[in-house]
């Protein structure tokens, strides 16, 4: 048998439709939804993943405001804005600090016309990730990262879902797998992928093994899964042995091979002759990554036209 695939790009592009529609709802509504992405330091996979999140604002008639900060900003820079929002910065002399961030995110947060706000990860190590999470707004939250986001998650209350294991979710609808009593193993327990993605799956009620780097025997779990999602970041964690034949599997991993091709975390070539479904690198979970984003901005813009009417 050979695994069919489960096509992130058409299946994004599909919903992007949807949301220039909605998106052109909003604004007839007085509403522009509105998206602030903040990329500190030079990191190039970030800058080609900042990239992308913009084109796909533009794409659907989102508003991205794209704030580039080298890792040395002067505070009096920072706080310079040009009707309201500065979008690119440059080149500056002095250190950019944990405080001049949190700074800029809190007045984000108070300004109206932003719905979303993401602050890029990973940070430059001087500044302290889970502190600048924790200072933007849940309810402009659009990543899902925020503590309140992922209570609201766990007791099954509307939020924001992270994004990538979001997508994946979408993934399994879009082919109408039908999860109730089905026995999912997820590799990996991130807050961002791993964790949530279990929390997910327990909503649609599977039955869901987490397993990790402290896993004894993950190829006895993988073997009895109806759903494999790996999302460790670790090339060939999932091979053609540890899968039973017809299994659906989604891999959430980026990595490069020997060759510096880019693939995932499993081995894609053995396990598509076992799965029943299978999930590309590229072209599988990342672009709906970047649409559940979408998705996500769009509720918020819609949350405050509600609030503000």
């Amino acid at each position: 048998m050979s695994a069919q695939l489960m096509d992130g790009n058409a299946l994004s592009q599909q919903m992007r439709v949807d949301f220039s529609a909605r998106t052109q709802s909003l604004i007839s509504q007085g509403t522009t939804p509105g998206l602030a992405v903040i990329l500190v330091g030079d990191n190039a996979a970030s800058q080609v993943y900042v990239r992308n999140k913009v084109k796909a604002c533009e794409q659907v008639g989102i508003r991205s405001v794209l704030e580039k900060y080298p890792e040395h900003l002067s505070e009096a820079d920072l706080l310079d804005r040009v009707d309201g929002i500065r979008s690119v910065l440059e080149k500056y002399p002095e250190h950019l600090s944990e405080a001049d961030l949190l700074d800029r995110v809190d007045k984000l947060n108070h300004d109206p016309s932003i719905h979303g706000i993401l602050v890029q990860l990973p940070l430059p190590a001087h500044i302290d990730a889970d502190k600048v999470t924790e200072a933007i707004s849940a309810a402009k939250d659009v990543d899902g990262f925020h503590v309140a986001n992922a209570g609201a998650l766990m007791t099954g209350l509307p939020c924001f879902w992270p994004c990538t294991p979001h997508g994946c979710m979408k993934m399994l609808e879009s082919i109408g797998y039908n999860l109730k009593g089905k026995h999912a193993v997820v590799i990996g327990r991130s807050n961002i992928v791993g964790k949530p993605m279990a929390l997910m799956l327990l909503q649609k009620n599977a039955t869901v093994t987490i397993c990790h780097s402290a896993t004894a025997d993950l190829k006895h779990h993988c073997l009895q899964a109806d759903v494999i999602v790996a999302a460790v970041g670790k090339r060939n964690v999932l091979t053609a042995d540890m899968v039973k034949p017809g299994a659906v599997v989604i891999d959430v991993g980026m990595n490069r091979d020997d060759a510096g091709k880019l693939c995932g975390d499993v081995d894609f070539e053995g396990i598509k002759q076992v799965a029943g479904y299978i999930t590309p690198v590229p072209g599988g979970v990342g672009p709906m990554t970047i649409t559940m984003l979408l998705s996500n901005t769009l509720d918020s813009a819609q949350q405050s036209l509600s609030i503000n009417t």
